[in-house]
């Protein structure tokens, strides 16, 4: 097996497929990752592939890692354009692959290259946008029309129907929700107080946690004016910012804080940046908020910060509102409104606790990845003339 990524920088798509990476070869089959660019620039942050903890993870259970070695965000390289040796290393790369698996659509301008080996390839879709992504769509039917798409993951029902909805076959769509490793995302009051102690964020006070990049899609400026009316009326409360570009040494972010405080005092919003402990960072918090605007998926930090015991607080994007319902709450995209739903998941929070631990097993990472591999047999079987390309139901 070859995985195929755009580059290793900050994002729920690799922490995701990483892990699917990992446990497919923990169940006995081998894996090798190629990366288009070794080195990231964005959300105001370079990001290096070998500082990247999915890069560590995978290297350190001896998967191996190459890339092609370009520079994403610097310069205005031609991203369906390759060179000779990118493709000789390419086409090393994909020669002993049964099967490929190319996370996100963007890859395929690489895999649809002419001369390159003919390799059965799965794409592993996680947005719910398939029109704003330039021209990963044109390539992704491209590669559909000329056989290279073999089949395609959704992580969420909502990738179905937007894919769907584009002119992608519905034959070829298969939903795997994203799933996570439960026994490191678990609520633990020792990772708790770590956190809280670290922070100097008082063992009661009520705290709300905002994991993701800096992006538009993010919505960011939503999140700031709900955290400062949040923070205006509940003074012991405190709001933890994570991510790429969640530092004070992105400049956007820093005008968008000065825009939505005015002034205000704003010792109580932690920017901590890209974290490689969010299991410990989400178990100190009681609320997980998301109020992304577009393009979401299944977001991974609902799902790894309510396994952590937090309390989700999401408008309604993507799959949002199904994984959410039941556990937490849903909200329109309006400040005042997600700050009261903060504190109304913040004083609910231990009735909340049953049912997130009841929903545990939905959330695993075994069902996960074992959905992955049945899905990898049968388009290995496909091309070996083994079986129907008609797919069967997978595990639940």
């Amino acid at each position: 097996m070859l995985s195929v990524y755009e580059g290793f920088f900050s994002g729920g798509a690799r922490i995701v497929h990483s892990d699917v990476v990992l446990g497919l070869r923990e169940g006995g089959q081998h894996h090798r990752v190629l990366s288009i660019h070794g080195e990231v620039h964005r959300e105001a942050t370079r990001q290096r592939m070998e500082d990247d903890a999915c890069y560590r993870a995978l290297t350190g259970a001896e998967v191996g890692v190459t890339s092609l070695g370009r520079t994403f965000g610097i310069g205005g390289t031609d991203p369906a354009a390759f060179s000779g040796p990118e493709l000789a290393d390419t086409a090393r790369a994909t020669a002993d692959a049964d099967v490929i698996l190319s996370l996100k659509e963007q890859p395929l301008a690489l895999l649809r290259q002419a001369g390159l080996p003919r390799r059965p390839v799965v794409v592993c879709l996680h947005r719910s946008d398939p029109e704003n992504q330039g021209r990963a769509l044109h390539d992704l039917k491209a590669g559909i029309a000329d056989g290279t798409v073999a089949a395609a993951v959704c992580c969420a029902e909502s990738t179905r129907a937007a894919y769907e909805a584009a002119g992608v076959p519905s034959a070829l769509l298969q939903v795997i929700p994203n799933g996570v490793d439960l026994i490191r995302f678990r609520p633990d009051p020792a990772r708790r107080l770590a956190v809280r102690t670290s922070l100097g964020v008082p063992a009661e006070a009520p705290v709300v946690v905002f994991a993701a990049r800096y992006d538009g899609m993010k919505n960011v400026p939503l999140f700031l004016a709900a955290a400062r009316a949040w923070l205006d009326t509940v003074p012991e409360g405190h709001v933890l910012m994570c991510g790429a570009g969640m530092t004070a040494a992105n400049p956007g972010l820093t005008a968008d804080i000065a825009e939505a405080f005015e002034g205000r005092e704003r010792g109580r919003l932690h920017l901590l940046g890209v974290r490689h402990d969010m299991e410990t960072v989400y178990a100190g918090a009681d609320v997980v908020a998301l109020t992304s605007s577009w393009g979401e998926a299944a977001p991974l930090c609902l799902i790894e910060g309510m396994m952590c015991g937090a309390v989700p607080v999401s408008t309604d994007v993507g799959d949002s509102a199904a994984i959410v319902a039941g556990h937490g709450l849903v909200t329109p995209p309006d400040p005042a409104a997600i700050a009261a739903a903060w504190s109304e998941a913040v004083a609910h929070r231990e009735a909340y606790a049953p049912a997130l631990a009841a929903s545990r097993e939905r959330f695993s990472r075994t069902r996960m990845i074992a959905s992955y591999a049945a899905l990898i047999d049968r388009v290995h079987d496909t091309r070996r003339g083994h079986r129907s390309p008609v797919a069967p139901p997978l595990p639940s």
